[in-house]
């Protein structure tokens, strides 16, 4: 500790220079110039920082330099703060300093303090009864864990102060002007830090600091930006602070064809700033001229006289899209591990993003700054504490609470400052189509940015080596042109003169809310009116003129809606609707379970509706049992209202797209998909179907010797029921899936289930004559075969006339109860058959012991 008279020397030695410039370049803080305080509260850090080194709680600490400037001066520094400041958390710059001891309870001087309970940067007084404050900064600009500022302070020869700031490299911000000339003389220039608890240790950063003489401003007031705010009003910034009256007489502004406005009022809170109203109203969308003359700057500098164009921006639907999400950037593949998302402008017009907002579902972000984003540009958005790191990769600008984006799925929208929705996009981690990528540190990114209605057809995971291309045109750019009409992808009703249809894509609004679109059957007719969800426009709201009856299930039928690239709805355009009920014992069935997949599958649970009534799903859960044999992992099967129809089939799973690709589904619609699934063991477990009042509706306890017992695998092998009339648990009332329908049959009639049509023990050949030319006529056999119990194995075998073996056509195929193989006229080489007579012989046998023989004629011609 260096005494009190050492630093009393060093202010003397100090007194005499001009100015003072301190970047640390020279890794210490005991020369050039000379600081003292407690030497072990800081440190020099590799960066060449002045940084925080204390690790006591509960403390104020100094570091000061001598400074005699007082008068006609301006002070420069650049303060980091690690952590979101409070009332015990703070820095205190001290401009001017009565005091060696910035501590000093008697002291005076200037200072501005950084933080506080506000966080806000201000300029203070301190007198000896203690700090006023003299400039009152803008409250919740520090409301971040990362906080990188600069400030500059000037004062006049007439004792004018201005604090001037910037944060996280934003444009300069006048935090306002005071006079005052209580204290004129100076000793030193300092900084003082308050801390409370460990977590803001070493959390301080001070650089770049430079004390000079005031110079004053010789450059006339420029205009920075004209912001037009609405059809009446427009915004004129300047770059630097204006004088009062000038800025507010409204001769000095007249819009062609319109003239002065009628008020003309500086900002109280930024000064650079003045709003125009006029009387007169102007045009949307269309160039506006202003012409700007005798504006001057606190120094009497004054503004040449200029005209300046302008377009009002009335925001239409996707001028601005969202065309990038990085909503899982961990693991980095080179960018910082920060969430943001991606906007392009793709309008003909430059637009100023000042009042824009982005949102989800419950969570709705701060409004952005000004920001000029020019016509075809991009721009990165994110959290406060993430900007900087980003702005090394892209243009970004940064909003309070950016919304946290899901990793699995999540919406999300643009709200121009009227509310109205720009653009939506609803993701999820099949996005990515590359199961890699979807694991972390990889952006999702759209293909073609002029067919923003598209989803999953227009997005997949970023090429880029970093992991996703901020800023720029995105790495998997493309053409992929919209055609796909849109299709109507389910209906229910919320009452009986509600109904509400799901579309899969964006509509066009306006087209979409004619009533004349909308037919329902049963004398129902055109609903009264229609009305169109946002923020995706997929969803469209019916009111109905008459009521719908309960135990009725009715039809609607959608015409003439076209999606935002007009395609219109062709197929797909009807969907049964009715009002649903509570499912009892039994109303549903699980029809077909899937506990074994294939390595890297899925579970999947088939569901049958064999009641009369329709269900809602969203009121179904499904569960298993625990070691302890009770209910457990109760899952709901959706969190939207689905409505389940009788006689037909819903699959669950976790992953459709894997469902599809590994089983034929023809009904892929009827597959939902399950966010956390409850897991059904291998060898054995337990379905459970509840109802919303927990009552159990189908309980399968079911085991791995259920399947048939010939099989040498089960794994990918479904669990067939044979009878939704029979028993759940009846070990009879189950058999492996057919093999001829690959083993599984989700979404449609099981391959194993009894059928009355069937024919006991046929097999039989279509056409009975072949030739196998290629003409697309009679150029192959079905061998057709139709059985009375599950369970049978196979085996066909093609003779020639006399006997002999040619080919073995089947080998043990498990066949359902019906079902065929195919012939194509070929020997076991792939040699096509000469013209004659063929015998084709089938054996069929079953657990039970039973066999079966079949012969059946084929004339090759």
């Amino acid at each position: 500790m260096r005494t009190i008279l050492i630093a009393v020397l060093c202010c003397i030695a100090l007194a005499s220079q001009s100015q003072l410039i301190e970047k640390f370049d020279d890794s210490n803080f005991i020369n050039q110039p000379v600081w003292f305080g407690n030497d072990s509260n800081w440190q020099i850090n590799a960066q060449h920082q002045l940084q925080s080194n204390s690790n006591v709680a509960n403390t104020n600490f100094y570091l000061a330099t001598g400074s005699r400037r007082a008068n006609m001066a301006q002070w420069e520094i650049a303060v980091t703060l690690l952590f979101n400041p409070s009332s015990l958390n703070y820095t205190d710059i001290y401009l001017v300093s009565a005091d060696s001891n910035l501590l000093q309870s008697n002291n005076t001087g200037y200072f501005v303090r950084i933080g506080s309970s506000d966080d806000d940067i201000s300029l203070y007084r301190k007198d000896v009864a203690g700090p006023i404050k003299i400039i009152d900064g803008i409250n919740g600009i520090l409301n971040s864990s990362n906080n990188q500022v600069t400030c500059k302070v000037t004062r006049n020869e007439n004792n004018r102060w201005e604090l001037i700031r910037t944060i996280n490299s934003n444009t300069l911000f006048y935090e306002g002007l005071a006079f005052d000339s209580t204290y004129r003389t100076s000793s030193c220039f300092g900084i003082v830090v308050k801390q409370s608890t460990a977590s803001f240790f070493q959390k301080h950063f001070f650089d770049d600091i430079k004390i000079s003489d005031y110079v004053r401003d010789s450059t006339p007031p420029e205009v920075d930006t004209i912001i037009p705010i609405s059809n009446h009003a427009v915004d004129i910034l300047f770059n630097e602070p204006v004088e009062k009256n000038s800025a507010e007489a409204i001769a000095h502004y007249s819009i062609n064809n319109i003239g002065n406005p009628s008020s003309a009022k500086q900002d109280s809170a930024n000064p650079s700033l003045v709003h125009l109203n006029f009387s007169a109203i102007f045009s949307t969308r269309t160039i506006q001229q202003i012409h700007i003359d005798h504006i001057q700057d606190r120094d009497g500098n004054e503004c040449l006289q200029g005209d300046y164009d302008f377009i009002l921006y009335a925001a239409e639907v996707f001028d601005i899209i969202i065309d990038e999400v990085m909503a899982d950037p961990t693991p980095s593949n080179g960018l910082p591990e920060v969430e943001w998302i991606e906007i392009k402008n793709n309008s003909p017009f430059d637009i100023n993003l000042s009042g824009w907002k982005l949102g989800k579902p419950g969570d709705v972000s701060g409004a952005m700054p000004p920001y000029l984003l020019k016509r075809d540009s991009f721009l990165v958005i994110c959290g406060s504490s993430s900007l900087a790191a980003l702005q090394s990769y892209s243009s970004a600008i940064s909003v309070a609470n950016f919304p946290s984006l899901n990793n699995i799925s999540d919406l999300l929208y643009l709200l121009s400052p009227d509310n109205k929705t720009i653009h939506a996009v609803e993701y999820s981690d099949d996005w990515y189509q590359n199961e890699l990528k979807k694991q972390g540190g990889w952006s999702l990114e759209m293909m073609d940015v002029n067919s923003p209605c598209l989803s999953v057809e227009n997005w997949t995971a970023s090429i880029s080596s970093l992991g996703a291309s901020p800023g720029k045109i995105n790495s998997v750019d493309d053409i992929n042109v919209d055609v796909v009409s849109p299709k109507l992808l389910r209906a229910y009703a919320t009452d009986s003169t509600h109904i509400k249809l799901i579309f899969n894509e964006p509509l066009d609004s306006l087209i979409a809310s004619n009533p004349l679109c909308y037919d329902i059957n049963e004398n129902i007719g055109k609903p009264n009116s229609v009305s169109v969800e946002s923020p995706l426009f997929n969803h469209v709201n019916l009111l109905l003129h008459q009521s719908l009856k309960r135990n009725r299930t009715y039809s609607i039928s959608v015409s003439g809606v076209v999606d935002c690239i007009q395609n219109s709805i062709t197929s797909h355009n009807n969907s049964m609707v009715g009002l649903y009920e509570s499912a009892d014992s039994l109303d549903l069935v699980v029809n077909e379970i899937l506990f074994n997949p294939k390595p890297y599958g899925y579970d999947y649970v088939e569901l049958y509706n064999r009641s009369n009534k329709i269900i809602n799903l969203k009121n179904i859960y499904l569960a298993n049992f625990n070691p302890l044999n009770t209910i457990d992992n109760i899952t709901p099967l959706t969190s939207e209202d689905y409505l389940f129809f009788p006689n037909t089939y819903i699959v669950l799973t976790e992953n459709p797209k894997q469902t599809t690709q590994n089983y034929f589904v023809p009904n892929p619609e009827s597959i939902l998909r399950m966010q956390n699934m409850p897991s059904f063991g291998d060898d054995d477990g337990v379905v459970v179907l509840l109802n919303e009042q927990g009552k159990i509706i189908d309980r399968v306890s079911y085991r791995e010797e259920w399947h048939f017992k010939l099989l040498d695998n089960t794994e990918g092998v479904a669990l067939e029921r044979l009878n939704s009339e029979g028993n759940s648990q009846d070990e009879k009332n189950w058999h492996s899936a057919s093999s001829s329908v690959g083993f599984g049959t989700p979404t449609y009639k099981n391959s194993q289930s009894i059928l009355s049509q069937i024919v006991d023990g046929e097999i039989n050949l279509i056409p009975k004559i072949i030739s196998p030319n290629n003409d697309g006529v009679d150029d192959y056999t079905t061998i057709q075969y139709s059985f009375s119990e599950p369970g049978n194995v196979c085996s066909i075998t093609l003779f020639d006339a006399a006997g002999r073996t040619l080919r073995r056509l089947e080998i043990n195929k498990l066949c359902g109860r019906e079902g065929f193989f195919i012939f194509d006229g070929l020997d076991s080489k792939g040699q096509k058959l000469p013209t004659g007579a063929y015998l084709i012989f089938s054996e069929v046998y079953n657990v039970n012991g039973k066999t079966g023989r079949f012969k059946n004629l084929l004339l090759l011609k």
